[in-house]
């Protein structure tokens, strides 16, 4: 094949790199995962979009957990807070701030998984977190309750979003599964399981969302009736 006539590019001639930061790696991270999903989202992956070395990325960003901790705070701008200063009951107020959290973690169910043990640091998280302590604190919640109130119900989205939704979710075996404990609550004899056998149906019964909406209201309520214990560390 001909040259062409003006010649071999030189490598000073083409265009620059654009410089590794830590903002550009996590954005395109957080692109990579609204496109393609959090399995996708590797240092190898990352590395080849950049146009640079995998060992490079980690100048900025240590781990994957991190890289992930960091998607997810990105992720929570998303979150809407406006509840925090709308009208209306505080506890109904709440619910819809964490739910609009739990949502978040559903339409990305790999950084539900993740989150269980990285979770994020940043700025999104703690206008989350400052948006939950301060409709607690409208509904006149006590700060020790509050506090430890916030991480209740952040782990209860993060553990139902991480259960419920999965990138490997098989729906042929979810709902074998689902049939045979169907089966096994709605059989179970009156004479070994009198409690089960009398309100078995119950048991099963209710939409998901209807659920997790009483669930979430449930904590909300023991968490503004439930006095915080010190346990003594002896």
């Amino acid at each position: 094949m001909a040259l062409s006539p003006e010649g071999p590019r030189s490598r000073r001639e083409r265009p620059a790199k654009p410089a590794l930061s830590r903002e550009g790696i996590v954005s395109l991270a957080v692109d990579l995962v609204r496109t393609e999903g959090l399995k996708r989202v590797t240092m190898r992956r990352l590395a080849q979009e950049l146009d640079t070395g995998a060992a490079s990325l980690y100048v900025y960003v240590r781990n994957t957990a991190e890289l992930h901790a960091a998607v997810l705070d990105e992720l929570l701008g998303s979150v809407d807070l406006s509840p925090v200063t709308s009208e209306g009951d505080w506890r109904d107020r709440l619910a819809e701030v964490v739910s609009s959290y739990t949502w978040l973690l559903f339409r990305h169910p790999g950084l539900a998984q993740s989150a269980l043990v990285a979770r994020p640091s940043g700025d999104n998280y703690l206008s989350l977190v400052e948006a939950m302590l301060a409709l607690l604190d409208e509904g006149g919640v006590p700060s020790g309750q509050a506090s430890w109130g916030v991480d209740v119900l952040m782990l209860h989205s993060t553990a139902s979003a991480a259960e419920h939704s999965s990138d490997d979710k098989d729906e042929t075996e979810d709902a074998s599964a689902w049939e045979a404990l169907t089966g096994k609550v709605l059989n179970a004899s009156a004479e070994t399981h009198p409690h089960v056998a009398a309100i078995g149906a119950d048991l099963l019964a209710g939409p998901p969302t209807a659920r997790r909406s009483w669930i979430l209201r449930a904590l909300i309520n023991g968490i503004a009736t439930t006095p915080r214990t010190e346990l003594d560390p002896h």
